[in-house]
């Protein structure tokens, strides 16, 4: 009799430990679904459990920028790279924090790290490579901008809203042929793309 409540009672207590460890929500999958506030609330909780986990820091970083919550974001990197200094992805989301708070500098070394030491491969080298080429137009520093946004098109060629901002580049440097392919691209991805049309129109007038 008593083995069998014994028995009993380890299977209760394994099913019960079982249930909480599925009932703890994984802060990636609530970041994927776009529940960007809840994933940021687990994080926090396991960076209380462990100061050095660094998967947290970069998964809130992550939900931060979505959520628009720049400075957070910008302030936890900080201290995700304080733990962990070369990880690259605590490195771009940096960038992307000093970007939206329009720390065109700061944000420019950030991604510059970034592809410099990255793979060719890397999930998020396209993006730098895009922000970079926003900084530039930001800078009025469009034949760079040219280059930054033709290295994110390689990388992301199914992006028409890039090659929109590669025609602005190229428009503003007065590169009109060049200017002209790019938003042609653009709307060969999505004809109804305005920026594209009056992009190209402006362009034509100006062959003409």
């Amino acid at each position: 009799m008593k083995n069998k409540i014994l028995l009993s009672l380890i299977l209760f207590f394994s099913v019960s430990g079982l249930f909480a460890q599925n009932a703890k929500q994984d802060a990636l999958v609530l970041y994927h679904n776009g529940k960007y506030r809840e994933s940021v609330m687990v994080c926090e909780e396991e960076i209380k459990e462990n100061p050095n986990r660094v998967e947290s820091y970069v998964v809130m970083c992550w939900a931060l920028v979505k959520n628009k919550q720049y400075a957070e974001a910008e302030e936890r990197a900080t201290a995700g790279l304080a733990v962990s200094p070369y990880d690259l992805r605590l490195i771009e989301v940096l960038g992307e924090a000093k970007y939206f708070l329009g720390k065109n500098s700061g944000a420019m070394e950030q991604f510059q790290k970034y592809v410099a030491s990255a793979p060719e491969s890397g999930s998020r080298v396209g993006v730098a490579y895009y922000y970079m080429g926003e900084i530039f137009i930001r800078q009025a520093r469009y034949q760079h901008a040219d280059i930054a946004l033709s290295s994110a098109v390689k990388k992301e060629p199914l992006l028409d809203t890039w090659w929109v901002r590669l025609g602005y580049a190229r428009e503003m440097a007065g590169n009109y042929y060049e200017a002209m392919e790019a938003y042609d691209e653009a709307l060969r991805l999505n004809s109804s793309s305005i920026d594209a049309s009056r992009g190209r129109e402006r362009v034509s007038a100006k062959l003409q």
